[in-house]
């Protein structure tokens, strides 16, 4: 993974001790509020419902078992042990104090990590596909050009006040796991005719109170270009997105009005004035240097045969049943990628304790070659696990709560905070899928259903992506009331689209029915083995809005 150097180490510390003196002035009084947001927001200080919420970067969902161990650490010492891992694969703290916040800056420093650029109107962390780098079919590992973006985005003096906020992912193989259609930019890595390795660009996706997919814009920029022509879409963006009204400030509202092909004949213009310059072309020494931070552990010639795990495969159900959901296979033989769940039955998905964390990173550091992965639905991952460890592995994972069998499956939910603690927010998101988990968690019933992605979100920000989940959850206010409006046949992948409002919204007495019913209708219809997805495609919302709203 990759490591500081004497640049990143520098700008850092002068960043920690720089909000440390803000800090200060905002309790003496010297600074208001209004004064002390833009600095704060610049630092990953968040004013929620109850208290200052810290957003810490995970830079492409990569961490260390060391980092990992700071993070437990932190959590105990300055906030009340634990965390909540996002889906922009970052880290948050929901209860640090004020005044601690520049020495847990300090201790993040100390095993280089940040919180800069994970608010405000700039260029977030960029995400990218946790199993980068053991996917098979990866065309080459997308982290090396996340870092490329993160090294050229820190600090850009031109769009460290963009319109809005800007966030791009990058994925590597056909399967798209780092949603990259529905962000502002979305950078896929692709192969051309020629054999050489270069980037599908797409841009002006995004969520919130406007869905929109992302467009193409460019089918391959080669690799030198790449920041180049990054540089470019932000620069149109720049200059011609909306500042007047923060509803229609997101980048997807200029390509929405202008179009697809006057923002690609705006960006080719631009990227032609780049280009004359010189200074933003990629050399191939700087690509490989950074190649280097990410370079294949050690691993070892195996046999893809473990016939001990299957011995205890057909010995053991629970774990049996791990194995068959949060196993992925690996691109080298002998070797799997291990998913691991968030999300244990009635429990909050995506929270994470401080004694979890560091269980982890034991585990990483026995098993996984030290390092751990976030998901950007709200897991963590063990990307490189010999097989015949996997046993091992489950039981040490079963042991801290973080072996629930339900990779992929309906209670393997992604939810933001909602009321509970986010201020934005219409409805609480965190006891309707806490619900919803209890009500399906019956492992059998689960693996019935089969693959089935539930998304959920307090509000129309949509933190919690519920647009493209295939069943998706939205907190509404009515009257003050909390209710749930829902959404089917969303998706996030290769394949993205936003999904359909079925109909009115339910109440919170009614809405996990409301599921129920979804799923059991879903069951009647589906053809074979046919997944929620696919069943939706092939039959559309009529069959399941006539069972949802018959005794209406």
């Amino acid at each position: 993974m990759y490591r500081y150097d004497e640049f990143d180490h520098k700008l850092v510390n002068e960043r920690v001790s720089q909000f440390r003196g803000q800090v200060a002035r905002r309790l003496s009084g010297e600074l208001a509020e209004d004064e002390f947001k833009p600095l704060r927001l610049m630092n990953g200080v968040y004013l929620q419902l109850h208290s200052y919420m810290l957003r810490i970067a995970i830079p492409y969902g990569t961490l260390s078992s060391r980092q990992l161990r700071k993070l437990a650490e932190i959590s105990r010492k300055y906030d009340k042990g634990y965390g909540h891992f996002t889906t922009r694969q970052n880290l948050q703290l929901n209860w640090p104090a004020l005044k601690d916040i520049p020495a847990v800056l300090d201790e993040l420093a100390s095993v280089e990590m940040h919180c800069i650029q994970t608010s405000g109107n700039c260029i977030r962390n960029t995400t990218s596909d946790h199993h980068a780098g053991a996917a098979p079919g990866e065309l080459e590992d997308p982290r090396i050009i996340c870092e490329v973006i993160r090294q050229w985005s820190t600090f850009h003096p031109e769009f460290s006040f963009l319109p809005r906020k800007f966030k791009i992912a990058v994925s590597a193989t056909e399967h798209d796991r780092a949603a990259i259609r529905v962000h502002d930019i979305g950078v896929q890595v692709v192969k051309n005719a020629a054999g050489e390795i270069g980037y599908e660009v797409w841009v002006g996706g995004g969520l919130g109170r406007t869905p929109i997919i992302g467009k193409k814009i460019s089918d391959f920029v080669v690799r030198e270009d790449l920041l180049a022509y990054l540089e470019s879409i932000l620069r149109v963006y720049n200059m011609f997105g909306r500042r007047d009204n923060l509803y229609k400030s997101r980048i997807k509202i200029l390509v929405h009005e202008i179009g697809v092909d006057e923002m690609r004949r705006q960006v080719e213009l631009e990227f032609e004035e780049v280009k004359k310059r010189g200074t933003l072309q990629l050399p191939d020494e700087e690509v490989e240097r950074i190649r280097q931070y990410f370079a294949a552990p050690a691993w070892e010639t195996l046999s893809d045969d473990t016939p001990e795990i299957d011995a205890l495969i057909a010995k053991d159900k629970n774990f049996a049943d791990w194995m068959k959901s949060n196993i992925s296979q690996h691109k080298i033989p002998g070797y799997a990628i291990v998913n691991v769940s968030l999300k244990p039955t009635g429990l909050t998905p995506g929270d994470c304790s401080a004694d979890q964390m560091d269980a982890v990173a034991d585990i990483a550091d026995k098993y996984a070659f030290s390092e751990v992965r976030v998901a950007h639905e709200q897991n963590l991952c063990l990307a490189n696990v010999r097989k015949q460890d996997l046993y091992e592995v489950w039981k040490a994972l079963d042991a801290h709560q973080l072996a629930t069998a339900n990779g992929g499956l309906i209670t393997d939910q992604i939810a933001c905070p909602g009321l509970d603690y986010c201020n934005l927010a219409n409805a609480r998101s965190i006891p309707i899928a806490q619900r919803i988990s209890e009500r399906f968690q019956d492992i059998d019933l689960q693996q019935k259903i089969g693959r089935l992605h539930v998304n959920m979100s307090g509000c129309i920000n949509a933190c919690g992506h519920h647009h493209v989940g295939h069943i998706g959850i939205l907190g509404v206010d009515k009257k003050g009331v909390e209710h749930y409006q829902v959404t089917l046949g969303g998706a996030a992948d290769e394949t993205a689209i936003v999904g359909d409002i079925v109909g009115p919204a339910f109440t919170e007495g009614e809405i996990v029915d409301a599921i129920d019913k979804i799923v059991h209708t879903y069951l009647q219809i589906r053809r074979d083995d046919e997944i929620f997805i696919d069943t939706y495609r092939r039959v559309g919302v009529q069959p399941f809005k006539e069972n949802l709203y018959a005794a209406n």
